[in-house]
């Protein structure tokens, strides 16, 4: 395999993944910005009052979001598997 063209998958994996992780993360920052706004606002210092909704919204925004990830890693897994040479990965001869 070429030196550019390992490059170049390595810069979309890590493209790709970050991409794929911005959705639930920002999501996840929000929430605890508003969360913790609200528990400066009302007094209550409790850790499960911040980690519950937090969790709760990161999963809806990974459920809203996981069509198009789906569709964002087949296309990258395409690409993976039409640039990579056959027998260019040191398997099987």
């Amino acid at each position: 395999m070429e030196s550019d063209v390992a490059v170049d998958l390595t810069r979309q994996a890590m493209s790709v993944s970050m991409m794929l992780c911005a959705p639930v993360l920002i999501v996840g920052m929000i929430a605890g910005l508003l969360i913790g706004l609200l528990q400066a606002v009302t007094q209550v210092q409790d850790q499960t009052v911040a980690f519950v909704p937090k969790l709760i919204a990161m999963v809806v925004a990974l459920a809203a979001s996981l069509p198009w990830a789906l569709s964002m890693l087949i296309e990258y897994s395409r690409t993976l598997f039409g640039e990579a040479p056959v027998g260019g990965w040191g398997v099987g001869g």
